[in-house]
């Protein structure tokens, strides 16, 4: 390795290409996969020789007033396409996270309604409505919101990132005790 290719990458390069990276998913260039496994090779590159592969076979970024290209006519989404699947997965996965807490409590709530019912031979006053109606109502305006704002999205964006760190300080952990074992069965040298 000579010239820039031997030189140590910092975190911003690291981080640019992690952007650039990004950005092609967004445009269809990489899958879910994909991006994955280059994103985690990017956080791990010590050099510029390393990241460069990781964009080598994708188009630099062009503004769209500057592109040669047509725009792209609208096309219809197919059952299989990957990134219709990920982003109905982001929403499903945020709206069990929104949603699940509150049917747990309410069947707990009619349960105890329904077995008090039953025990006391008597069709009780429906109170789970007093705990079920005002949450539910929150929980429809958050979702409302939520979706709009485009909030699955933009958690999925915030587990991805904390998932790579994590991942990045576990490398950088196994790096030192890798070190550390090398310098313990290294001899000093004689001077």
């Amino acid at each position: 390795m000579d010239g820039r290719d031997g030189m140590r990458a910092a975190d911003a390069d690291r981080a640019a290409v992690a952007d650039r990276l990004r950005v092609a998913l967004d445009e269809g260039r990489l899958d879910l996969h994909e991006y994955d496994e280059r994103l985690q090779r990017a956080y791990a590159a010590r050099t510029y020789a390393e990241l460069e592969p990781l964009l080598s076979d994708l188009p630099p970024v062009t503004p769209a007033q500057r592109s040669t290209l047509a725009p792209a006519a609208p096309q219809s989404v197919g059952v299989g396409d990957q990134a219709t699947a990920v982003a109905e997965g982001v929403t499903a996965r945020w709206l069990a996270e929104v949603w699940f807490p509150y049917v747990k409590v309410i069947a707990v709530v009619v349960t105890i309604w329904a077995v008090t019912s039953l025990l006391s031979q008597d069709l009780l006053y429906f109170w789970p409505a007093w705990v079920a109606g005002p949450w539910g109502a929150v929980l429809v305006v958050r979702t409302v919101t939520g979706l709009s704002a485009g909030e699955p999205r933009r958690q999925a964006i915030e587990r991805e990132r904390k998932r790579q760190r994590k991942q990045a300080k576990r490398e950088r952990q196994a790096e030192l005790r890798a070190g550390e074992a090398d310098e313990r069965d290294d001899p000093p040298a004689a001077g």
